[in-house]
C-alpha cells in the first residue's frame, strides 16, 4: 500500500546549513520512525515558506545514503496570513504495510503547533 507520510520543521536563519540540516533531520525522523527503507519511498515533495531561499531544501536528500535515486521535488508555501515563518514541509509518500492511523507524522521545533493532534508520545 502507498501511503503519506507527513512533517514539517523550522528554522531559525535562511542559512543554507541550517535549512539542509533541518530537512535532513526531518527526512531520517520520518523514515526511522515509520521504518521506511529508502526503496520504498515513491517520492518526495517539499515546500518551504517564502522566507527560505537561501537554498534547496531538498538538497538534503543528497546527504542520505542510498536516497539518490528518491525522486523529490522542491516548491514555495503559499503565503497565508499570520501562517508561521520559516517553514519546511515535506510529504513523502512510500510503500508500507502500516494502517493510516499507525503512521507517524513528525512535526520539529516550532511546527509542533501545526499539528498538536498527530503528535505521538
Amino acid at each position: 500500500m502507498i501511503r503519506g507520510f507527513r512533517g514539517a520543521t523550522t528554522v531559525q536563519r535562511n542559512e543554507q546549513e541550517e535549512i539542509l540540516e533541518a530537512t535532513e533531520e526531518l527526512l531520517r525522523e520520518l523514515a526511522r520512525k515509520n521504518k521506511v527503507e529508502p526503496h520504498y519511498i515513491t517520492s518526495v515533495l517539499i515546500s518551504a515558506t517564502e522566507d527560505i531561499d537561501a537554498c534547496f531544501p531538498a538538497a538534503a536528500l543528497r546527504n542520505i545514503e542510498g536516497w539518490q535515486y528518491v525522486p523529490v521535488i522542491c516548491m514555495k508555501e503559499i503565503k497565508v496570513p499570520n501562517s508561521l515563518q520559516k517553514c519546511i514541509r515535506v510529504m513523502m509518500t512510500a510503500e508500507t504495510d502500516l494502517k493510516q492511523k499507525e503512521i507517524e507524522h513528525i512535526y520539529l521545533k516550532n511546527a509542533v503547533q501545526l499539528r498538536p493532534d498527530l503528535q505521538k508520545n
